[in-house]
């Protein structure tokens, strides 16, 4: 999920998705790699909610990868993608249920309520930092489990599609998502601000 609908309409086009998601030579994750993304993130929000996810909310989706697998778990999960790109809306949109929208343009993406369970893989680290914080203000009240946001920091080591520079550190990353109310439990997974008294002392990261 990137800052500039127009821009990314020229990048984010098929040959990116070929390269970065199906050629087995360039591509940076696998389905294997993404259903157990999706065991991990619907285990832990299930574990904290005490019953099975039912919604999903997708930020910075592409095609929809994660559908797939979310639905191989629960079959009657309700999945809401939101991204950038208009090849993958265009593409896939009506079928995978994937809307045009930015991180930092939530709600005005036409989505209502909130999500059991919130996903934002392999996409934060495109964005500004004033997007980021408009971003997670946004989810903090669109969250009613866990949200599961990939962040990377200036010492991770990273292959693939990545930026060389813009990452902040993790003390920054670990208070932006604290002043949201949003406590991490653990691998990429925070809990909601509503659901802060779910979690135990030692549990909290």
């Amino acid at each position: 999920m990137k800052r500039n609908i127009g821009d990314d309409h020229a990048r984010y086009d098929k040959s990116y998705f070929d390269r970065w998601y199906r050629d087995p030579s360039t591509r940076v994750k696998s389905d294997t790699a993404i259903m157990r993304k999706a065991f991990l993130a619907l285990s832990i929000t299930e574990y904290y909610l005490e019953r099975p996810v039912k919604t999903v909310l997708d930020v910075g989706c592409g095609e929809g990868n994660w559908l797939p697998a979310l639905r191989s778990i629960r079959p009657k999960i309700s999945y809401t993608g939101v991204d950038s790109s208009r090849y993958a809306v265009d593409r896939f949109g009506k079928h995978r249920n994937i809307t045009l929208g930015t991180f930092g343009t939530l709600n005005d993406c036409g989505i209502k309520g909130s999500y059991d369970l919130v996903i934002c893989s392999d996409t934060l680290f495109y964005l500004s930092h004033e997007e980021l914080k408009k971003g997670v203000a946004t989810l903090a009240t669109r969250t009613s489990g866990v949200a599961f946001l990939e962040l990377y920091t200036d010492r991770d080591s990273l292959t693939g599609d990545f930026p060389t520079k813009g990452l902040k550190s993790a003390s920054f990353y670990r208070r932006l998502l604290r002043n949201h109310g949003f406590i991490s439990v653990g691998s990429h997974c925070y809990l909601a601000p509503c659901m802060n008294g779910r979690a135990m002392e030692m549990e909290k990261h």
